[in-house]
């Protein structure tokens, strides 16, 4: 069951915000991931995946739940809409995936995509 967004299209499933509250459990001087969209990467854009310790801006996008906040900038959002965010454990290891089917191509790491 994903946790339902607030304003937008874009979910974060209940893996990724069991491991976000994981993470924000250990490191009790941050209070939320936030997500965002920058230009650059093999493949146009990337995505960026930082620990913050602030507030959300009023323009954030707020998931929270299982004990982890996610905030995502509403420029970011214009590039993520209908995308899942997911935390994903397998022999590859372990890291945050964007599913975004706004992307025509990604590259082999899956952090950087075209639209």
């Amino acid at each position: 069951m994903n946790a339902p967004t607030q304003q937008s299209s874009v979910t974060v499933t209940d893996s990724a915000l069991k491991r976000v509250g994981e993470i924000l459990s250990d490191t009790p001087e941050k209070s939320a991931l936030r997500i965002s969209v920058e230009g650059g990467g093999c493949s146009g854009f990337s995505y960026k995946y930082e620990l913050v310790d602030e507030q959300p801006t009023d323009d954030d996008l707020v998931l929270e739940g299982h004990g982890g906040r996610v905030f995502i900038d509403s420029m970011s959002i214009i590039y993520m809409g209908g995308s899942e965010v997911d935390f994903v454990d397998n022999l590859m290891g372990q890291a945050f995936q964007v599913n975004n089917p706004n992307a025509v191509a990604s590259c082999g790491c899956g952090t950087s995509f075209s639209i």
